[in-house]
């Protein structure tokens, strides 16, 4: 019952052909009618045979007839895409039969009765390996073990422990076979060695003993052919680099049997290493990766993070495409679950990002996997674990494609710049650079700051996103450039211990403010006045930090940095800045036709003054300081009028004089802050007139008089209380005794009597 009605009928075609195959005469025609008709039909004879039974040996006859046909060049599994489908079904039809164990319960179940099935796979098994040894031996170009690798490779890493055994064994017959009949001739085609390298070290340290045993051995063959291989392609030009490779290997030899391969697998990338090109360096590093998939079996995942180490160890600076394989760890991560295998894909990228080499190459290919895209990046920056001297280097490359972001303006935020930022956050978090952010604290704090500045009302749609950019996970609707920013300032003040500056912070709302598109510098100068209240010594690094930024960047880049430099004009330490980069900076700001930049320059004057005493090299800049008084923005009047006042004592009487009659003009100003000053600073530079100056200036103090007196008057108390100061200095410096009336604070409406005393007083005078 379980023998097909054709059984016998195949079996004669398939002997049958192969009597033929061996006396035929060999001409194109002939040829040609081969691969037409004979391959379509053993293609449906493998195709009849079942998967999960082996009753007859037409898959043995089928594998002999392939081998046959081969020993006379005709070859039937490659050469079009019909034919290496034809293999894949072969490879399949042998791999995935049940294990003998099952094959043999399967004849106790229903007995086939004329054969032995044990007995049948084994032959059957062994045509395979032949027809895969004759493959090899009639190229000596090796081209058909490249693809004879390619099919087998997803059945030397099947998760079923049977069909990796029978995968191992015949490639391991099949690298023996080679190895003993190798007449290898250029050019060689083989372009896959560190793959197969890789594959049969993973295999040496199966959790299988038999598939580790025959990975082993097919690996001492894989030596012999490869040294063979190495010697016929290796230029002549570096014939001494491969004998030092040879002496090495041998050296390595001597005290390493060959035999321990299958129990230290790692020892294999040790051995190979020396031989292997940078591409196959790359594609053992890749192959190994994938052996970090494999949740069946946590010793692969073990053999595969010791053989990644070892090899990128060993061969150090030798790789060329870092990119390809950095690429293939963050495309794996996601699937590699055990937490020892998974710390040591990690620490392959912390050995090539801390090589000054792949450095950048390393930092372009992460940043290609936004943290805001591919959160399982978060995990690979907070253990970055690289020796300190090449902390503070991997540190400022990182930082320096952030700055690199702000140097001109653009429509859109470039992605390097909330990539750059999320990754600073996440190393700050991990704390494993922690010497570096020190060192680099104050381009680390600017560089923040600059991007909250370019973050302010943008999203996450406002974000350049080129092409091949990792954009597959969704990002939160609360996830903004700007909120990635601040958090990234905000881990930076905690790991560098500014707890104080932090607290400050918090406490007046500076977060706040540094988020307002308003109020984003008053947000700097609060951070920065705390940073030098506390730490001194870190505001001094910013402050020397600043003054080639000044000039730098977009305007947004240069306005942080201006706001942060003044406020730090308050430090003695700001004496000692040369004046072209203080008097000089603020006199250019002060021109400035962006109405911020006019505030700071104001502000960083008053700071000067208020802390330094520099009258007499700002004392030239009082005309626009003046002309700052008709402006419309509330902050800058004030700042003049302070800075006005503290100047005071070095003006002579034509500044005076022009001081007195731009105060005079603020009179009628509706804002009670700003005519409350100016009123103010107007009484005190009146005393400052000497007896020799009063007649000319007597006529802008009669002037004033009606509009100080009205303002007695005045709802607001203050302004009415200065008010009735500055008349009384008036009214002294003119040597007039003003009636007790005017001090009268009751409103004149109820007191007709007092208001026609002060009247006539004013009109007698």
């Amino acid at each position: 019952p379980h023998k097909t009605e054709g059984d016998l009928e195949k079996l004669t075609f398939l002997r049958s052909l192969s009597t033929l195959s061996r006396t035929l005469s060999y001409d194109e025609t002939t040829e040609s009618f081969i691969h037409e008709h004979i391959s379509q039909i053993l293609d449906m004879l493998i195709q009849q045979e079942p998967l999960h039974s082996l009753f007859s040996p037409v898959r043995q006859e089928v594998f002999i007839a392939i081998t046959d046909l081969s020993y006379q060049d005709v070859n039937l599994l490659h050469g079009s895409e019909d034919r290496s489908d034809l293999f894949n079904v072969l490879i399949k039809s042998i791999i995935t039969l049940p294990s003998i164990k099952t094959l043999n319960i399967l004849q106790t179940v229903m007995p086939s009765g004329q054969y032995n099935t044990e007995s049948l796979y084994r032959q059957t098994f062994q045509a395979f390996c032949e027809m895969l040894q004759c493959m090899v031996m009639q190229d000596p170009h090796l081209e058909n073990l490249g693809r004879i690798l390619e099919h087998m490779e997803p059945w030397l890493q099947s998760a079923k422990d049977h069909e990796r055994e029978r995968a191992t064994v015949s490639m391991s017959q099949m690298l023996g076979c080679l190895s003993r009949h190798l007449n290898l001739q250029p050019p060689l085609q083989f372009q896959k060695l560190g793959n197969l390298v890789a594959l049969m070290a993973l295999l040496c340290g199966d959790p299988v003993e038999e598939v580790a045993q025959e990975a082993a051995e097919g690996t001492h063959y894989l030596l012999h052919i490869t040294l063979r291989l190495k010697c016929i392609t290796n230029d002549k030009r570096n014939r001494q680099s491969l004998k030092e490779a040879m002496k090495k290997c041998k050296e390595f030899l001597e005290i390493c049997s060959i035999k321990q391969f299958y129990s230290n697998p790692f020892k294999i990338a040790q051995v190979f290493e020396v031989f292997l090109s940078p591409n196959e360096l790359g594609q053992f590093i890749v192959t190994t990766l994938d052996g970090l998939k494999n949740l069946k079996h946590p010793c692969t995942q073990q053999s595969a993070g010791e053989l990644l180490v070892t090899l990128v160890k060993s061969a150090e600076t030798r790789f060329e495409k870092v990119s390809d394989i950095i690429g293939a760890i963050c495309v794996r991560l996601p699937v590699i679950s055990q937490p020892n295998a998974r710390q040591q894909a990690l620490s392959v990228v912390s050995l090539f990002i801390s090589r000054p080499k792949y450095t950048d190459v390393v930092l372009n290919h992460l940043l290609f996997h936004p943290i805001p895209f591919d959160r399982h990046l978060s995990e690979l920056w907070r253990t970055l674990d690289v020796d300190l001297p090449s902390t503070t280097w991997i540190l400022w490359r990182l930082l320096r494609k952030l700055q690199k972001c702000h140097i001109v303006h653009q429509e859109k935020m470039d992605y390097v710049a909330v990539a750059a930022t999320d990754a600073l956050y996440e190393v700050f978090v991990g704390n494993k650079l922690q010497a570096a952010t020190y060192r680099l604290f104050p381009q680390l704090l600017m560089a923040l700051l600059i991007q909250v500045h370019h973050s302010i009302g943008l999203t996450m749609s406002d974000i350049t996103i080129p092409n091949g950019v990792y954009t597959k996970q969704e990002v939160t609707s609360t996830s903004t450039p700007l909120s990635f920013a601040i958090q990234a300032t905000k881990t930076l003040l905690l790991r560098t211990a500014c707890w104080y500056e932090f607290d400050a912070m918090e406490k007046k709302k500076g977060w706040n403010l540094l988020e307002g598109e308003n109020f984003h510098l008053e947000g700097v100068s609060l951070l920065a006045h705390a940073l030098l209240e506390k730490h001194d010594i870190l505001a001094h690094k910013v402050l020397y930090l600043l003054i080639p930024l000044l000039n730098r960047g977009n305007e947004k880049h240069r306005l942080t940095s201006a706001a942060f430099f003044v406020e730090l004009f308050q430090s003695p330490l700001a004496k000692r800045l040369p004046s072209r980069y203080t008097i000089t900076r603020l006199e250019e700001w002060l021109h400035h036709e962006n109405q911020q930049f006019r505030v700071l320059s104001l502000k960083g004057i008053d700071n000067l003054l208020c802390h330094h005493q520099e009258k007499e090299a700002i004392k030239g800049m009082i005309p626009v300081i003046l002309s700052s008084l008709s402006e419309t923005d509330e902050r800058i009047v004030l700042l003049a009028i302070n800075i006005l006042r503290n100047l005071l004592d070095s003006m002579d009487f034509t500044t005076l004089k022009t001081t007195v009659q731009a105060l005079f003009s603020l009179f009628s100003d509706a804002r009670p802050n700003i005519h409350l000053l100016a009123v103010n600073l107007f009484g005190d530079s009146i005393k400052k007139v000497k007896c020799k100056d009063k007649k000319d200036i007597e006529g802008q103090i009669l002037e004033s008089l009606i509009p100080l007196l009205l303002h007695l008057q005045d709802e607001d108390d203050a302004v009415a209380e200065e008010s009735c100061r500055v008349l009384t200095i008036c009214c002294q410096f003119l040597k007039w005794k003003l009636p007790r009336e005017v001090y009268n604070k009751d409103p004149w409406h109820s007191n007709p009597s007092g208001i026609g005393v002060v009247c006539k007083f004013f009109v007698s005078e």
